[in-house]
């Protein structure tokens, strides 16, 4: 299978997601097949508007119980905020993975000289 070069969120996490504030995704098997080190370019859900290109830096598997608050830092809101919106988003709650990424324009500023 052809790693995705596209990643969808809703409108409202964009913001979040190209300011870096938001540095992880938590999706379902559909979704996990991100390579790490690949670019891909975020696109809102519900419009389809480019937004920013991140990298992906791992994709792992992740049990809904072991969702901590860690990775709802990592999603930019709280822990109480992002099992409800994973159980919205996933109701039957199969299998997750955390795909964890950066901003690639983060990359090519650590790697300037001036």
């Amino acid at each position: 299978m052809t790693a995705p070069t596209k990643i969808t969120f809703f409108s409202t996490l964009t913001p979040m997601v190209a300011a870096g504030v938001k540095t992880i995704t938590i999706r379902d098997e559909s979704e996990s097949h991100y390579q790490p080190g690949s670019r891909v370019a975020v696109h809102q859900l519900e419009t389809d508007h480019y937004v920013c290109d991140i990298v992906i830096d791992s994709v792992a598997p992740l049990a809904f119980e072991d969702i901590n608050a860690r990775h709802a830092e990592q999603e930019g809101m709280s822990l109480t905020e992002l099992k409800a919106l994973i159980l919205q988003i996933y109701p039957e709650r199969p299998p997750l993975f955390v795909v964890d990424f950066h901003l690639a324009e983060q990359l090519a500023r650590s790697q300037r000289v001036d």
